[in-house]
């Protein structure tokens, strides 16, 4: 309905128009549609895209001819720019893409659309470059070489000049720098930045998948050098102004294979019966000071990149695994949050500042786990305390209506030549759970020191928030509507009652075949977690502050927090609320770009994995279904492949999308999300990073 009435103004730009004018001209005659179209002009009076000049007579104030959107390509060669105020976006057929690659920023131009129409459009600007690199791979015809993009959604090979070849040959994978393109009828020119080694060979694809999401291969020299400056000593003058902490039981408990060591806990029992845990955090920003080269490329990178068979820290390893790490019998300077608590896990009191602290021990998740579960070992007792209380306070965020997600992960297991040999799934257990309570609970007590008034006149101070909104309702309608084919009902009468009734259908799903499946469209049902200056509370843990300051190590925005909370400690004045605000909104577009470069790695080693099982036969559930294709997850180790539809013997299938579903043309036969099938591996191709599957 918004597009239509967009339209019609784009059709009229200067007339001023009632209501019944408006449904004349898009052709509505029916009363609710009528009722439709006068809350559509509401939310766009509110959008700022139409003003009300006089009671029920409407004037356009949105873009005429030109807008400007972020442009997303197809396989196929068309794209969509969607435009901020349109409920839907504009197509732009493949001929009229200009000078655009994917992602880029655009200006576009609509072309005359019929009546009731798709809205359409060419590009006739790119204002700004989503990319500047891509890796692909070098071909040579005849004399002249170019460079093939990884991603299927650049539609457009690049002209590499022969001086600019920097010693790749032709079949080599490389890092492409972007040039220039004038005219859209002849290639983009580029230049060869890097040489990564030949396609398929593991080191290459993963520093390829690197290079795709914009995250540099190595640190600058310049950094690195800053690096070997800095002073390792902690002095008695710096212990001096710090908690000393180094007599209290402390250890960590991480990852088997972890070297960065972000957090510790410490545990103390008071004379009044009650206990003292300390959540300490590596204080990354005594040796990270503002402005430095080291500051710079922190900033840049915004966060540690995981792929399956390395991380790419976003501290040099000086700093990430050896001076910042909380590595055992080391004095180590923190920031930390203590709370004296009861043994019902109530506060009584918090503490926040700046300490030193000696890890006496470092766990393993494993072997915490065990002590926990045997209830003997070293520091079984500190660890049963503690345990027990990250058990009340996750009991009490559930009550108060946080969401359990527990969506199962792959970990693959690799041979000496980083080559997958078995896959493994992560379960949570106490031990995990034990440091996410207390993580969470540190989080939160860092927002609200800042963020919550303590009286009426406090003034609340810029600070960095992790936010999560409500759900879109339309979404849990749609959702709801899925899961009762599997028998199950949701309650989405008060976001607390959708908490619990989504909780409630997570512990009914488990160890079900559709387990995977409505745990992972559940999470998209949700909003996206985002980090802002404007707090508005965090939907799925149930807290109305929320922050990121317990992993500075490997997430810039903590590093913000700290910066932030030290200064306003010690009474120093509100910060720049846009300057903060713009980091925010950086930080969350790499972490978006962190997240999809690990799905591509961990697509990467499955495809590997599978290569040895083509042409046997596999479980599967229905995990996604497109108008080309389903995509179907194989239950024994949630590697995922597509069946193309015109592979599906017995009928011609089409695309369902409201039903998320593929429909025989002549025999009705159904294939939907969530469904059982089996499948045969027919290829397994690491270069597409692209299992292929056939239903038997």
């Amino acid at each position: 309905m918004r597009s239509f009435v967009t339209q019609v103004y784009r059709d009229n730009p200067k007339q001023i128009l009632n209501y019944k004018q408006i449904a004349s001209k898009i052709g509505l005659d029916d009363a609710v549609q009528k009722q439709i179209l006068v809350a559509v002009l509401e939310a766009m009076v509110k959008d700022k895209l139409l003003t009300e000049v006089k009671r029920g007579k409407f004037s356009w104030m949105g873009p005429i001819e030109e807008m400007e959107g972020i442009i997303l390509f197809n396989r196929s060669g068309n794209a969509f720019v969607e435009i901020q105020g349109q409920a839907q976006d504009v197509m732009i057929p493949e001929n009229y893409t200009g000078l655009a690659f994917h992602e880029d920023r655009v200006i576009i131009r609509l072309n005359n659309t019929k009546k009731g129409g798709r809205v359409k459009g060419r590009v006739v600007d790119v204002v700004e470059r989503a990319r500047t690199t891509f890796p692909g791979v070098i071909f040579q015809n005849d004399k002249s070489f170019f460079g093939i993009p990884d991603n299927h959604k650049i539609g457009t090979d690049f002209f590499i000049p022969a001086k600019h070849l920097n010693g790749a040959k032709a079949g080599d994978k490389v890092v492409i720098k972007f040039e220039e393109w004038e005219n859209e009828r002849l290639n983009p020119i580029g230049a060869v930045e890097t040489v990564l080694g030949r396609p398929g060979d593991m080191r290459a694809e993963g520093d390829a998948i690197l290079a795709e999401f914009g995250f540099p291969l190595q640190f600058p020299k310049e950094v690195e050098d800053e690096c070997s400056t800095i002073d390792r000593t902690i002095s008695n003058s710096e212990v001096d102004k710090r908690k000393d902490l180094r007599a209290i039981t402390t250890f960590t408990i991480d990852p088997d294979d972890a070297k960065d060591f972000d957090d510790a806990i410490s545990f103390e029992r008071l004379e009044n019966g009650h206990m003292r845990i300390g959540v300490h955090i590596a204080d990354v920003t005594h040796y990270v000071q503002p402005n430095s080269k080291i500051e710079k490329e922190a900033q840049n990178r915004a966060t540690s990149v995981y792929l399956v068979d390395r991380v790419i820290p976003m501290l040099p390893e000086t700093l990430s695994n050896d001076l910042c790490s909380l590595r055992p019998n080391e004095d180590k300077l923190t920031f930390s949050v203590l709370f004296e608590m009861n043994d019902k896990a109530k506060v009584v009191e918090t503490w926040i500042g700046k300490t030193v602290i000696h890890s006496d021990h470092r766990f393993s998740y494993e072997d915490a786990q065990k002590i926990i579960t045997n209830k003997q070992g070293k520091y079984a007792e500190e660890l049963d305390s503690v345990n027990a209380l990250a058990l009340i306070l996750r009991k009490q965020r559930m009550e108060h209506g946080a969401i359990a997600f527990e969506k199962s992960e792959v970990k693959f297991k690799l041979d000496g030549e980083k080559k997958p040999i078995d896959v493994r799934f992560k379960v949570q257990k106490e031990a995990n759970k034990l440091i996410e309570e207390f993580m969470l609970l540190a989080n939160k007590a860092v927002a609200i020191k800042i963020g919550k008034k303590s009286k009426a006149s406090d003034v609340i101070k810029t600070f960095i928030y992790r936010v999560h909104d409500q759900p879109d309702p339309i979404k849990l309608k749609e959702f709801g509507h899925f899961v009762q084919r599997f028998g199950y009902n949701l309650d989405l009468s008060t976001p607390k009652h959708v908490a619990n009734s989504i909780n409630s259908l997570l512990k009914m799903v488990k160890g079900k075949p559709e387990q995977n499946i409505v745990e992972m469209l559940a999470i998209r049902t949700m909003a996206k977690a985002e980090y802002t200056t404007k707090n508005i509370g965090h939907f799925g843990l149930a807290f109305p502050h929320y922050s990121h300051f317990t992993s500075p190590i490997r997430r810039y925005p903590d590093m913000i927090a700290h910066r932030l909370l030290f200064e306003y400690l010690h009474g120093g004045v509100s910060a720049n609320d846009a300057s903060v605000e713009k980091l925010c909104k950086h930080s969350g577009l790499m972490e978006r770009k962190a997240a999809n470069a690990e799905r591509q790695s961990t697509k990467l080693y499955q495809v590997l994995y599978m290569k040895d099982a083509v042409g046997e036969v596999f479980d599967g559930v229905v995990s996604g279904v497109t108008e080309w294709g389903v995509f179907v997850e194989i239950a024994a180790n949630k590697c995922e492949g597509l069946v193309r539809l015109r592979d599906i013997e017995g009928d011609y299938f089409f695309y369902d999308q409201k039903n998320m579903s593929i429909v025989g043309q002549r025999t009705k036969q159904t294939i939907q999300l969530g469904e059982k099938v089996q499948v045969r591996v027919e290829a397994a191709d690491v270069e597409d990073r692209r299992i292929d599957l056939k239903i038997v």
